[in-house]
């Protein structure tokens, strides 16, 4: 089985593989590339809100995954758009349809993501076979599991902070120093940032381990959305 972790970028999004036979990388720049990608890949875990609420403002695999990394990383956890403001034509739309709805607005930094959050939604509805196989997770509950079930003390923002992640990816595979400098020497900061290409590696690593090891849920016994799309954070 061929797996794959996708992290959004300013370009698009960074596609990486860590794979004995399959190890690469690849920037999707289009909404076509990236679902040629989910159609060419069998295990994906990829860092974007997958499943969405109609009427309550928090997920609950948000709010556990809060629990989890602590008071330092909760701003790392947006609030995804419910469904019915998921295709607003503007923010203050979104925004007031969500205050209706919740009581409360969409942040700025959820409606930045909601253009990635709508073109993984409707591959997932209009094809019933991605749906085994794109899976929800979230890079710092990733890096958290690899520190030995710590916190990293550094953002990843920070070099100490991107280092350690660099760090802990290297001890777990031999693409990862390689693929990192690679990465940074042919794509400028403005398509792909450091964060990125540490974050989709994370994803990589654990699509690839989730393969031989037990995949597993935040929350344990995930709900589903009413278009059927469990709403959780997943990992090995």
């Amino acid at each position: 089985m061929k797996t794959l972790g996708i992290d959004g970028c300013r370009a698009g999004w960074i596609a990486i593989s860590l794979d004995e036979e399959n190890a690469g990388y690849w920037l999707l720049e289009s909404a076509q590339e990236l679902k040629d990608y989910f159609e060419e890949f069998d295990r994906i875990f990829i860092d974007v809100p997958i499943g969405l609420a109609e009427e309550e403002y928090v997920r609950e695999c948000d709010a556990k995954l809060r629990e989890v990394l602590g008071p330092d990383y909760q701003a790392s956890v947006f609030n995804p758009p419910i469904r019915p403001a998921l295709h607003a034509p503007t923010y203050a739309e979104a925004s007031m349809t969500s205050y209706e709805t919740t009581g409360k607005k969409i942040s700025i930094q959820a409606w930045n993501i909601t253009p990635n959050i709508k073109t993984v939604d409707q591959f997932l509805q209009n094809n019933e076979e991605f749906r085994d196989k794109v899976f929800e997770s979230h890079p710092e509950l990733l890096f958290r599991i690899l520190n030995g079930n710590n916190s990293i003390l550094q953002k990843k923002a920070t070099k100490k902070g991107l280092r350690h992640r660099l760090k802990l990816l290297k001890d777990q595979s031999k693409f990862a120093d390689d693929f990192f400098r690679d990465i940074k020497e042919e794509y400028r900061r403005n398509q792909v940032d450091e964060d990125d290409i540490v974050d989709a590696m994370s994803l990589a690593l654990f699509a690839l381990r989730s393969l031989d090891g037990e995949l597993k849920t935040l929350p344990e016994d995930p709900p589903t959305d009413s278009t059927g799309l469990p709403m959780a954070i997943h990992y090995v």
